[in-house]
């Protein structure tokens, strides 16, 4: 049974990553996958020996107070990659920091890595490309302008197209999902979209939930609408809610479901953008750090946009508020803006529809898939040619 260490600590990672478990398994049954993940991976049939709401934290300070938990993961999976039952291959989902140091270990020990989901290195430290390349591979992009990145360089990066395209469903329209609800759909709705760490939670649920007090007293007829990610513990968020006199409905499950619903939404930067995008929801950007994490991050990343909707768009498609920008006031105008203006949310939708367009065709996890068996396939010979 050929076993296949799989390794992400984020809620985007554990769903790209069930989706490969279960395009690898359907050609190649007989495959055992273990590592870190969360409940979809598990679900797909992998074995959680790391959590990966254990080593899922972001921004600089926060790694700092979280060490000694990511060290013990991290320690853990090392051990495995240099015993004596190594798998016969790794598999990293996105996850940089923590997967390039594991890469290194797993490229010393013979261990033949694939990276699944590349590091933004066209965002911050493009230096980067040459010490990836070193250690990795077979590398799937997700862009379609990341494999110019690692021309001339000893790495096969494929690009696979946006595994997001392989989940995207809508269960239920938009009527029938708020009633089940008990939300009248004649009632303006808003997302409240926080996304799947905790440490966003930290920094941005507050001033969102700021902003929703501040929509709520302009316009007492709107809804509010949060989902709860998979990683996250649904008691945290409620405790946020705790003395805010606010009609906000917590929800879990299809995320699109819940974004379909919705006629703005205020969402944390990062692949929840692109899910909105799918939906074809105007949004507002919100995101908040630690302040070291900020200005140290303000000096190495070198894009025009932080929010991923915006990067794959090419241009400034929805708003972003980050930090100070970032207030009650700032988000709460923008959503009624969006609400008030059948012309700017026009606006805004027909920008999202370029995302989707831009995001490729579906059966990414099914390209990713081959990539892995080839990797393996292509180990196995040369094993045996030595």
């Amino acid at each position: 049974m050929p076993k296949v260490l799989i390794v992400t600590g984020e809620a985007s990672g554990d769903l790209h990553g069930s989706k490969l478990i279960r395009a690898a398994r359907e050609t190649d049954p007989s495959l055992h996958f273990f590592g870190a993940g969360g409940l979809r991976m598990a679900e797909a049939g992998c074995e959680i020996i790391v959590p990966g709401e254990e080593i899922s934290v972001m921004g600089l300070v926060e790694v700092i107070g979280h060490l000694p938990v990511i060290r013990r993961a991290f320690n853990r999976l090392k051990a495995i990659l240099i015993g004596p039952d190594r798998p016969a291959a790794l598999v990293l989902i996105d996850f940089p920091d923590f997967n390039l140091r594991l890469a290194r270990v797993a490229k010393s020990a013979g261990v033949p890595v694939l990276y699944y989901v590349s590091p933004q290195v066209w965002a911050w430290r493009k230096g980067r490309v040459k010490k990836i390349a070193a250690v990795v591979d077979r590398l799937a992009a997700i862009f379609p302008f990341e494999p110019e990145l690692y021309k001339g360089l000893p790495i096969k990066v494929e690009y696979v197209g946006h595994p997001l395209l392989d989940e995207f469903h809508i269960d239920a329209e938009r009527e029938t999902y708020l009633h089940r609800l008990g939300i009248d759909p004649a009632q303006p709705v808003v997302g409240i979209f926080p996304g799947s760490r905790r440490s966003e939670l930290r920094y941005n649920l507050g001033v969102m939930l700021d902003a929703a007090n501040l929509l709520y007293r302009q316009r007492p007829e709107i809804r509010f609408l949060l989902p709860v990610a998979q990683t996250l513990d649904r008691s945290d968020v409620e405790a946020a809610l705790t003395g805010r006199h606010l009609p906000v409905t917590l929800v879990e499950g299809n995320i699109y479901d819940a974004a379909n619903a919705c006629d703005a939404v205020l969402a944390v930067s990062g692949t929840v953008t692109l899910q909105i995008a799918l939906a074809g929801t105007p949004m507002a950007i919100v995101y908040r750090m630690a302040p070291l994490t900020y200005a140290i991050g303000k000096r190495l990343v070198k894009v025009p946009h932080i929010g991923l909707a915006n990067i794959v768009a090419g241009e400034g498609v929805v708003k972003e508020f980050i930090q100070e920008a970032a207030s009650a006031e700032n988000l709460a105008g923008e959503v009624l803006e969006i609400l008030g203006s059948s012309r700017y949310s026009g606006e805004i939708r027909a920008g999202l529809a370029t995302v989707r367009e831009r995001l490729g065709a579906p059966g990414c996890s099914q390209r990713v898939a081959r990539m892995l068996a080839s990797l393996m396939t292509e180990k196995a010979v040369q094993g045996a040619v030595h």
